[in-house]
């Protein structure tokens, strides 16, 4: 081993070997610990697959979620919070879909409705859409339930603190899963944990911007007046409280709407006189759609559609075509039925017309050319439209609204997994997975590599990323593994008897 490198850390010998030996990393001076099943990632998708596993007789011990993370919840929440969706907000997802609660009974609806002490919410499911807006939880509500969720089935016991290097495939079969914990606390600057099966629930590698935008953000260095809506911005409020100003928002959806809200909020309760330039890439101005059986609503340059997929995604006749779908075809439907949108919410579409007609909130399709900074340090966007109009904006700030960074080599762990895992990509660009989530190439001996959330993406099914994917993918890992003898299986009488343990609260 090179003098260069302390003892207790990666040698470039177990950096450029695909497959480790135990010996190695012994000789590397890396101490080994061992667990059966290691969940990657530490949020939302690694607790529900902890949840159903506990559920299905895994003990507390046989689980270990590496995280940097000290809660399930806090980059949901971080996220949430800053795209204008604090804890008192509705978010955007299904009354049922319920990641505390495997079986969806009783609804996010009831739950509520028995905490608020009213028929209203019960109601209000009972004639969504019709007669109103779908229901969606607050997500203070969601929170709250994960926390209770979390102590019943021991989840804090299964949380190991730390940041995850590298998943590497083990001779002899299984994985070692290498972990910088939290200075000061192991002897040596990584650990590595032996184990038979690994879960991979990583979430989105980073915030993704415009290339405009990253770009004048770059050259001018200015991260002040240039934000996304994904990272802290709460000083564009606070300014325009102070004197009148002009935003552009870019983007068309869920994130753009809630920013939109947001702004229009504080003009109309404190009476500023904010204007509000909404630039869209591409205009809805109506229903659209391939055909007469998929068509979606549409207009005033948005796509509504009330969840990220339609719910048949989640269980119904389009779960089922995607499934069987060849993988070309499974780019249509995703095109078809996915994309941009954002449900269409009562208060939210008063608020735009009250703008329009006051003309201090302008729509346009237009796409950017250039921003650069003017010389009384406001911001100016080149815009050229698509009857080639161009179009000069002078504004005081831009909020990016366009969403997450996907691409799996902007994340460590994946990319190394891409190079030295034998892992591949589908034709999404993601994780390609079998019908188990299995990472197909990524096998060693009898131990399996499993994958859930926004990673696997352009697979057999459609919504990963949602409370209600990250639950069928948790309950397909889990079957795979009951098969294999980690867990029992779920069956109806298993069920029912959890069920009643979970409604009454009792730990497991």
């Amino acid at each position: 081993m090179s003098s260069t490198h302390a003892r207790g850390d990666l040698t470039p010998q177990l950096i450029g070997t695909p497959v480790w030996y135990d010996q190695a990393l012994a000789a590397a001076g890396i101490p080994v610990y061992d667990t059966p099943l290691v969940s990657v990632g530490g949020g939302l998708a690694s607790f529900i697959l902890a949840d159903v596993l506990r559920i299905q007789g895994a003990p507390a011990s046989a689980i270990r979620v590496v995280s940097t993370s000290e809660t399930p919840w806090q980059s949901w929440e971080y996220l949430t919070r800053v795209s204008q969706l604090p804890a008192h907000e509705r978010i955007r997802s299904d009354a049922g879909a319920r990641p505390d609660n495997i079986w969806g009974f009783p609804s996010y609806a009831l739950h509520e409705a028995w905490q608020d002490k009213s028929l209203a919410l019960v109601w209000q499911v009972l004639v969504e859409p019709l007669l109103s807006d779908f229901f969606s939880p607050r997500a203070g509500t969601v929170f709250a339930t994960v926390r209770r969720e979390a102590d019943r089935i021991a989840y804090w016991s299964m949380l190991a603190q730390g940041q995850v290097r590298m998943v590497r495939r083990r001779a002899g079969g299984g994985y070692f899963t290498v972990v910088t914990p939290p200075p000061g606390t192991t002897p040596t600057k990584r650990i590595a944990i032996r184990s038979r099966y690994v879960h991979l629930a990583v979430g989105y590698p980073g915030l993704k911007y415009l290339p405009d935008l990253q770009e004048f953000r770059e050259t001018h260095n200015d991260y002040h007046r240039v934000v996304n809506a994904y990272e802290p911005h709460e000083h564009v409020y606070e300014f325009l409280k102070t004197r009148p100003g002009v935003v552009v928002v870019r983007g068309a959806g869920i994130v753009a709407s809630r920013v939109l809200q947001r702004l229009i909020d504080d003009r109309e309760r404190l009476g500023l006189q904010t204007q509000i330039v909404q630039v869209f890439r591409t205009y809805v101005a109506g229903p659209h759609g391939p055909g007469v059986f998929m068509r979606r609503k549409g207009g005033d340059g948005w796509a509504y559609q009330a969840f990220t997929f339609p719910k048949s995604a989640f269980g119904g006749q389009l779960k089922a075509q995607y499934r069987k779908a060849s993988a070309e075809r499974r780019g249509q439907l995703s095109k078809a039925v996915g994309g941009t949108t954002t449900p269409r919410l009562r208060r939210w579409q008063g608020q735009l017309r009250r703008g329009r007609q006051g003309g201090w909130y302008h729509p346009m399709q237009a796409v950017v050319e250039k921003v650069e900074p003017t010389r009384d340090g406001r911001l100016l966007s080149h815009t050229r439209g698509d009857d080639g109009a161009y179009n000069r904006i002078v504004s005081d700030f831009i909020i990016d609204c366009t969403g997450l960074e996907a691409d799996m080599a902007e994340h460590r762990v994946l990319d190394d997994l891409l190079r030295n895992g034998g892992a591949r990509r589908n034709k999404a660009g993601r994780l390609a997975v079998g019908p188990n989530f299995e990472v197909l190439g990524a096998a060693s001996g009898d131990g399996v590599l499993y994958a859930s959330g926004a990673a696997t993406g352009g697979n057999h099914f459609l919504a990963v990323d949602s409370f209600m994917g990250m639950q069928t993918a948790a309950l397909d890992i889990a079957a795979d593994l009951a098969a294999r003898g980690f867990v029992r299986r779920l069956g109806p009488v298993r069920s029912t008897g959890q069920w009643l343990k979970w409604a009454l609260g009792r730990s497991i």
